[in-house]
């Protein structure tokens, strides 16, 4: 694929990153009161659920316009002192990423195109008029709270250890403008698969009711309110026996988006896939565009382009469209098996292809299949 092929992230996330012994080090670790026992530590490995127990470190630094980037520091995990007047709790200024460390055979640990999630967190911050941190700082932090962190890292199938870097507005004031102070922080936890039921077919709800997002605003940014304002979709899709909801765009009402947390794609029976295009209005997974490269290695055609809702439940009814699928970091691969809304209800049985990619990726993340790519980076 040429440079000039690739979307404006892509073309940051292939900066090559210097190892991660060069970069270590510029979080300093702090000694920690009360580290949990091996003991602790064994028993939430053994019963991994997704995001409800954490690592004992994060790491952490503060930017301010007049010093910059600094008080960096992989500290205890614990409560913050924010002040009641912190512009993140009034104005929403607040970002976060998502990605995995994973332990290799060897015990070595490896995170997957962490400069990706760099050149994500940085056009977040445009979005949002916030700070970028730099790619090493940032890919930095992440190398030294998983140093910290390392009893953390599980090694059953399925499991790793989940990053959560996110930045908020600290300072205090109470004024629509953007802050001057910003806390950054990269929490840990250690993970089994997002959804409970494991690699099987998932139902979707499509809401019309509700948007996500909306031409000129945030879709594209990873900020909190952009999954604040899908959560009644996600509860009503719930309260219908669904576990998962999709948006559709809002300006026709028709076209399909992504859900509120990951990205979607549909196997025609001519072995082509389509995923919906990029508008601004969705966001740039990592995955997603990990399964077009892979896809595209195998010679197979992956569109990107407008799917009508109604003309996709067409396709299936008919047999045209075989089999759909999500992505994201979190889920990683999961095949739908039901996909509903208002006036349409239809099921998939096929998930071949899904499996498939879902064997290939995670098998390049798990160090057992070549990543030919130089997508995995070792972080200790």
């Amino acid at each position: 694929m040429s440079e000039s092929s690739l979307s404006a992230l892509e073309q940051a996330a292939a900066k090559p990153l210097p190892s991660s012994g060069k970069l270590a080090g510029r979080f300093p670790l702090y000694a920690h009161p009360s580290p949990s026992s091996d003991q602790e530590v064994a028993q939430v490995l053994k019963k991994l659920q997704f995001g409800t127990a954490f690592g004992d470190f994060m790491s952490a630094a503060t930017y301010t316009e007049d010093e910059g980037w600094h008080r960096q520091g992989t500290i205890p995990y614990g409560p913050l002192s924010l002040d009641p007047a912190a512009a993140v709790l009034h104005y929403s200024q607040e970002i976060f990423e998502g990605l995995k460390a994973y332990r290799h055979a060897d015990n070595s640990i490896w995170a997957f195109r962490p400069n990706y999630n760099a050149a994500r967190f940085q056009a977040s911050a445009r979005r949002l008029v916030m700070p970028e941190m730099p790619t090493e700082l940032f890919v930095a932090s992440l190398i030294d709270v998983v140093r910290a962190d390392t009893r953390w890292v599980p090694d059953l199938k399925g499991s790793a250890l989940y990053l959560r870097p996110f930045m908020f507005a600290s300072e205090g004031f109470l004024g629509v403008r953007p802050a001057v102070e910003y806390t950054y922080l990269c929490i840990t936890s250690p993970v089994g698969p997002y959804f409970k039921s494991g690699f099987q077919p998932v139902s979707i709800w499509v809401t019309k009711q509700y948007h996500r997002a909306m031409p000129g605003g945030t879709g594209a940014a990873k900020t909190g309110g952009n999954y604040a304002a899908g959560l009644i979709a996600q509860q009503d899709a719930k309260e219908r026996g669904f576990q998962q909801v999709c948006f559709l765009d809002s300006v026709q009402g028709e076209f399909l988006e992504e859900l509120g947390g990951m990205n979607v794609f549909a196997v025609s029976k001519d072995g082509s896939v389509r995923t919906p295009r990029l508008t601004g209005t969705i966001l740039e997974g990592g995955t997603r565009l990990s399964i077009i490269q892979l896809l595209r290695d195998q010679g197979r055609e992956v569109i990107e382009t407008d799917i009508s809702i109604n003309q996709l439940v067409s396709d299936i009814k008919s047999g045209e469209v075989v089999e759909m699928f999500v992505c994201g970091t979190a889920a990683v691969v999961t095949p739908i098996g039901h996909l509903a809304g208002e006036n349409f209800d239809v099921t998939l049985d096929n998930s071949a292809l899904t499996e498939q990619v879902y064997d290939h990726l995670t098998g390049i993340q798990y160090g057992t299949i070549e990543d030919t790519h130089n997508w995995m980076y070792r972080l200790a």
